[in-house]
């Protein structure tokens, strides 16, 4: 298994079943601020639910190319990063990611989000990455904007979390926009 450094203390590898259980115990240990944002996390209650998940995205990733990966600070699991289903036709994906509660203000996303949309635009010669967040989810917001994605739109009532439907706010990056920013 690969992995790829961001800096001399945070890594990218790719999700592998062994990651279930340390996933697992990010995800319970964070619940209560993962469970504002993230409509699954009540959901996932047992080690098992996090394999399914993981063996769902192995599957994605050898059949799409659709990779998530998990992100190793000092040796340790900090959260996730993934592709959604790469569109090969529009040369499109999505990125989503979540970090754990004691990993979140120190940059840690923002890094793993620019090395994931120099992959996609540069690397799998994409046209265009989008980010969607709750318009009300700030620091999720802050990451395409520090990378100079452009807000595109507000969805209204888009997805059903707990306390009820949120906007979303889309954020785009093209190509050619990304080459100018490198």
């Amino acid at each position: 298994m690969f992995t790829y450094p961001l800096d001399d203390h945070i890594e990218l590898k790719p999700l592998a079943l062994q990651h279930a259980r340390p996933l697992f115990i990010l995800t319970n240990r964070s619940r209560d601020t993962l469970r504002e944002w993230l409509p699954w996390v009540d959901a996932i209650t047992e080690v098992e639910h996090t394999a399914s998940f993981v063996r769902n995205a192995v599957k994605q990733g050898a059949e799409n190319g659709a990779i998530s990966a998990g992100i190793w600070v000092d040796g340790e699991l900090a959260g996730l990063i993934s592709f959604h289903e790469i569109s090969w036709h529009n040369r499109s994906v999505s990125i989503g990611y979540w970090l754990g509660q004691e990993y979140v203000g120190q940059g840690i996303m923002s890094s793993a989000c620019r090395a994931f949309v120099d992959y996609a635009l540069m690397d799998l010669d994409l046209n265009r990455v989008e980010i969607r967040c709750a318009t009300g989810n700030q620091r999720s917001r802050a990451i395409p904007e520090r990378l100079g994605f452009v807000l595109e739109g507000i969805v209204r009532e888009a997805e059903r979390l707990p306390q009820g439907y949120v906007n979303h706010a889309i954020y785009g990056m093209t190509q050619s926009d990304w080459k100018l920013l490198r």
